[in-house]
């Protein structure tokens, strides 16, 4: 969560602004539990629907559009190293490509997020956790060569044209039938059928990347390399929580599952040849890792384990142990394997602005008035109340710190286990950073190590320094799988502060 957004989100508590924060809490929590599991590895291909032509269909505001992708994912990631990294395979993929005259540009979102995704105009996003988890050269190519067949078979017109088409359908629907079972059965078919068309087109783009990665000369297996890569860092993520388990695939999901694409990815490749055909770049592309940032941005605060840290802000907190932390540029969220939530942010408020008239101004739907409490935690000064809204219950704390008063909200669907334990936990762990826990926070980067004879996966992995279950990102990170040994002379990844 960046300092930098606390005085500007203030501007949304006045009142032609309310709207987006009720529909941010009684909404926006209820998608976050809904999505639990889900770590952001996926791509996309972002399509403005606008109606008219196709050219108008392809020519968004590319450079308003730009700018919102990268604020929203924390900025640029400047570092030549790894710019270089993926230059040296984008001129190779364009001349191989099914339209060698398109172009593109490249940005590194500085986000530790798996994520790579294009906009139709050619302008092509990865971000520097995508990077961090990628083992080779040929690996992003892969990735790239995906985004570049997105633009060149043109998905996004028509996926704009369906959308366009299923938006009338379901407005003809919503007008014309009385029967609520049956209007809600047309509209789930809608919303299937434009599900199974993205599908499609996931698995065309697949298909395209890899006939043209194999035409630059790279390994067309890295395709299916890199998926395995991402479905076994989704599995570390989704089991960090206490009895944890993967997210089950969504029925309705844009993207095939993740076995289905492998499977699809390898019989793509073995049309092609046999494994161990094309380049890889394995040590050429790692060494342009090392020193990248790993993790969380500094200017964002810190996730470690299941506490939040901020060296900004000055301030720390602990989620209950069945929580999952994850950091994003707007707010710190939580999830739990119960279907619980938790969103934790801040506003800039003046101080003599009463916490409890602040919780009266339109920012939570579904307010309990008679729930509103006031009361301390430690040296801080608190609000708490309950609010409910199409069918959750939140339960939301405020706390003031000088002009700023931070936000918890915990969310949960109606008749679930109380949140109340929930908060009052989280909320007494509450503090600030002592100047010498300040001095001790530093960011976690990529380092590379030649393994010498005699090392094992254990001791390598005990240089993670400050990282949790050291082993299990060790082998994720270095695309190992749970047995699979280390040979000597091989370069791995070190995530550590030190």
């Amino acid at each position: 969560m960046s300092a930098t957004v606390v005085p500007t989100e203030i501007r949304r508590t006045d009142a032609p602004r309310r709207a987006p924060w009720r529909v941010a809490i009684a909404v926006g929590l209820a998608a976050l539990v809904a999505g639990c599991g889900s770590v952001g590895v996926r791509d996309e291909m972002i399509a403005p629907v606008t109606g008219g032509s196709d050219t108008a269909l392809l020519t968004p505001k590319t450079d308003a559009e730009h700018d919102r992708i990268v604020a929203s994912y924390g900025g640029v990631y400047d570092d030549p190293a790894a710019a270089q990294a993926i230059a040296r395979s984008v001129g190779r993929l364009v001349a191989a490509s099914d339209d060698p005259a398109q172009s593109y540009r490249i940005t590194i979102l500085n986000s530790p997020a798996i994520n790579a995704f294009a906009l139709p105009n050619g302008n092509l996003y990865v971000t520097r956790g995508l990077l961090a988890l990628a083992d080779d050269t040929s690996e992003v190519a892969a990735v790239i060569a995906h985004e570049m067949a997105h633009v060149t078979a043109r998905h996004a017109v028509a996926r704009a044209r369906r959308a366009e088409a299923a938006s009338e359908v379901n407005r003809v629907v919503a007008n014309v039938m009385q029967d609520q079972d049956a209007q809600r059965l047309a509209l789930a078919s809608t919303q299937l059928s434009l599900a199974r068309f993205s599908q499609v087109q996931e698995l065309e783009a697949d298909a395209i990347g890899i006939r043209t990665l194999a035409r630059a000369g790279f390994d067309p297996f890295a395709s299916s390399r890199f998926l395995s890569q991402m479905a076994r860092f989704a599995d570390y993520r989704a089991h960090r929580g206490i009895g944890g388990s993967p997210r089950n695939p969504d029925f309705l999901s844009t993207h095939p599952s993740t076995p289905e694409r492998i499977a699809f990815a390898v019989r793509a490749a073995r049309e092609i040849g046999a494994p161990g055909i094309g380049e890889q770049e394995k040590d050429q592309y790692l060494l342009g890792l090392d020193g990248m940032v790993y993790g969380d941005d500094p200017t964002e605060g810190f996730v470690r384990g299941r506490s939040f840290l901020h060296k900004g802000l000055g301030i720390q907190f602990t989620v209950p142990q069945t929580y999952t932390l994850e950091n994003t540029t707007k707010a710190v969220l939580g999830t739990d394997q119960t279907g619980s939530a938790m969103r934790f942010d801040g506003v800039a408020l003046p101080p003599e602005t009463p916490l409890v008239d602040y919780l009266g101004t339109g920012w939570v739907n579904g307010l309990d008035a008679g729930s509103i409490k006031e009361g301390m935690v430690g040296e801080f000064t608190t609000a708490t109340a309950t609010a409910r809204a199409d069918g959750w219950i939140f339960q939301i704390c405020l706390l003031r710190k000088g002009r700023t008063v931070f936000r918890f909200i915990f969310a949960a669907q109606e008749g679930q286990p109380s949140l109340e334990a929930a908060l009052a936990e989280t909320m007494g762990s509450f503090r600030r950073l002592t100047p010498e826990e300040s001095a001790r926070l530093r960011p976690l980067h990529l380092r590379l190590v030649r393994v010498k004879p005699g090392d094992t996966v254990e001791r390598l992995a005990e240089q993670m320094g400050g990282t949790e279950r050291k082993l299990d990102l060790f082998r994720v990170l270095n695309g190992l799988g749970p047995t699979d040994p280390i040979e000597p002379g091989r370069m791995v990844k070190i995530a550590t502060d030190s």
